[in-house]
């Protein structure tokens, strides 16, 4: 599996959002209710995308000619990591942030912090983050995690 990890073009944002609802509905369903999925899915459509677009660094993965997954750097906060999920576990996340780390140490950035899906927890513990509280808006349940940059990946 050839990918490549690039900053994302206006032209990927229908493309990011279609990676993101499906990420949603097919991975993350599994430990978050549907009404909480259809909620977080609103910030998701093409024409959101593009408006995070302008205020994040935003990063896609690509196979071919193909769109795989995103991640976006928001300050020190990393954001919006998603892979399609006939692609998880080959790698792909774990490329995408690499790239957010390279794009955080750039900026003299020395920590990140994700607020992390109940789904993504172990992604980001076996990246080295650790949770420090948990977040709740509603009934969806997001994990703050954090990891100094002085730790490699």
């Amino acid at each position: 599996m050839e990918c490549t990890i690039r900053p994302a073009l206006a032209e990927d944002a229908a493309d990011i959002s279609a990676v993101i609802l499906r990420a949603l509905r097919e991975t993350n369903v599994k430990d978050y209710s549907g009404e909480i999925i259809a909620s977080v899915e609103r910030s998701f459509s093409p024409d959101a995308v593009l408006a995070l677009m302008a205020k994040r660094i935003v990063f896609v993965a690509t196979i071919g000619d193909r769109l795989v997954g995103t991640a976006s750097l928001d300050g020190s906060v990393v954001r919006t990591v998603f892979v399609a999920p006939d692609v998880q576990g080959r790698g792909v996340g774990k490329l995408l942030m690499a790239e957010i780390e390279g794009a955080a140490r750039e900026r003299n950035i020395r920590s990140l912090t994700v607020p992390s899906s109940v789904t993504a927890e172990s992604f980001y513990a076996r990246l080295g983050f650790n949770a420090v509280r948990d977040s709740y808006h509603g009934d969806e349940r997001t994990i703050i995690m954090e990891r100094a940059l002085d730790d490699p990946i």
